[in-house]
């Protein structure tokens, strides 16, 4: 009712189009339209389109006769249907506005998929990403060789580094090298599978390389150790014999498992023997076991290896770890085990696949490394009180330098043999206590 009045004011002010009048409210269009539709001569004389509707007609118009039944029914409105509506007007409004087709289809599939990145290799072949994929993403989505050979990449013809992310409609080219190979660190900036399982197949294989080579070290000197020769270990009879006891597919994974320190080369020695047809001998009696163990004390380091036995153990240079410290110990090709401080700044950043837990055992004879820094006021004779607390602590001066600075006090570095992480700390205390001494500390 109130649309054909309105429709009658509108006629009485300006002049109707003869043959332009709609009537769609009495008679609505197959999808519920309805709308009085009328064009009039203007004010400025010019022909001007008028439409009459309701605001539920205009709800029907916009949205579809499903918004008309579920308004008319009361029915609660769900989120996500509003804002499906609200995308569907938007495409509409991009639609009327936007007169380049590119950016109209530009603007829709930005929109349509929000979570997923459209890229183009320089040959115009485009390629779908995750949002937040990078260009070792792209690498891989062309070749797993391109991948692992990747150092860096041009977008939009601009050198960018490997992390760079994707954005749509870039053109991507990537630039490798023979001597590039994958990282751990890779895995921080990729998000397609097929980029994360081949560099970590990658890893995986080149740690298992490490593992292999590292634990047939390990095992041919404990076969020299046993005074046993076994020619060619990976295609040994009896070693692939023993890997069967094991419960390993190969001589090869029970080798790996050495060089991980999951197997001690010494159980692998003692399943050996037998089937090399070597005898075990007596066991030795008491005194010798007591001189053997001496013997021994010193080629131990005074480190147990969890779970293992014989293995190659040194110390490592930067941090120098003494027994009463918490230490963790890091497998290195081709080197055994090394032993860190468990604080090491280098242990922090270590791989830690390749930690294993070690302990101190009780050794009387083996010394340790250790280096103090020690400042003081200039005063004659303060070096040699502090020299002279070393001697009387039992610690071995191995090396000391000294230097004075412009203010007039003396550094001096001293790298010192000490039994234990508690006799270190008695000799810092003593020397803290000599006169003129400002700090003591180790490095």
């Amino acid at each position: 009712k109130e649309c054909y009045e309105a429709l009658g004011h509108i006629h009485s002010m300006w002049k109707p189009v003869q043959g332009r009048f709609k009537d769609y409210i009495s008679v609505p269009k197959t999808n519920m339209y309805q709308s009085l539709h009328t064009t009039v001569i203007g004010p400025a004389g010019e022909r001007m389109e008028v439409q009459l509707r309701t605001w539920e007609m205009d709800r029907v118009a916009e949205e579809g006769i499903a918004a008309h039944w579920k308004y008319k029914e009361g029915a609660i409105t769900n989120k996500t249907e509003e804002k499906q509506f609200a995308w569907l007007r938007q495409i509409l409004e991009w639609q009327r506005s936007l007169k380049d087709p590119v950016e109209f289809l530009e603007s829709v599939r930005i929109n349509l998929f929000p979570d997923e990145v459209y890229v183009f290799t320089p040959n115009g072949e485009a390629k779908e990403f995750p949002k937040g994929a990078t260009t070792i993403d792209f690498a891989y989505s062309i070749h797993s060789e391109v991948g692992e050979k990747c150092i860096g990449a041009k977008i939009n013809g601009r050198m960018v580094p490997l992390r760079s992310q994707l954005k749509n409609g870039d053109i991507v080219e990537i630039i490798t090298s023979p001597k590039q190979h994958p990282s751990k660190d890779w895995l921080k900036y990729t998000k397609t599978p097929k980029a994360r399982n081949k560099i970590r197949h990658w890893i995986n294989n080149e740690e298992r390389e490490e593992s292999v080579n590292l634990g047939k070290d390990i095992l041919e000197k404990a076969l020299e150790q046993a005074h046993l020769t076994l020619p060619n270990i990976f295609k040994s009879v009896q070693l692939s014999a023993i890997a069967r006891e094991f419960s390993f597919h190969s001589p090869e994974d029970l080798v790996a498992q050495i060089g991980l320190g999951k197997v001690s080369p010494k159980q692998v020695i003692g399943h050996l023997k037998p089937k090399l047809g070597v005898k075990e001998k007596k066991p030795p009696g008491l005194v010798t076991k007591m001189v053997g163990r001496i013997k021994r004390r010193k080629s131990d380091h005074g480190i147990k290896v969890k779970g293992v036995s014989d293995m190659l153990i040194h110390f490592a240079n930067c941090c120098h770890p003494i027994p009463g410290e918490p230490v963790i110990g890091f497998i290195t090709r081709g080197r055994g085990i090394t032993i860190h401080n468990k604080n090491c700044v280098h242990i922090l950043k270590a791989e830690k696949e390749r930690l294993v837990e070690v302990s101190w055992e009780p050794s009387e004879e083996d010394t340790y490394l250790a280096t103090l820094r020690v400042t003081s006021e200039e005063r004659k004779g303060v070096l040699a009180d502090v020299s002279a607390i070393m001697t009387q602590k039992d610690a071995n001066i191995i090396q000391a330098d000294v230097k004075t600075t412009t203010d007039n006090k003396g550094i001096a570095l001293f790298t010192i043999d000490v039994e234990n992480y508690k006799h270190l700390k008695d000799i810092i205390r003593a020397i803290k206590k000599v006169k003129n001494v400002l700090i003591v500390e180790r490095i």
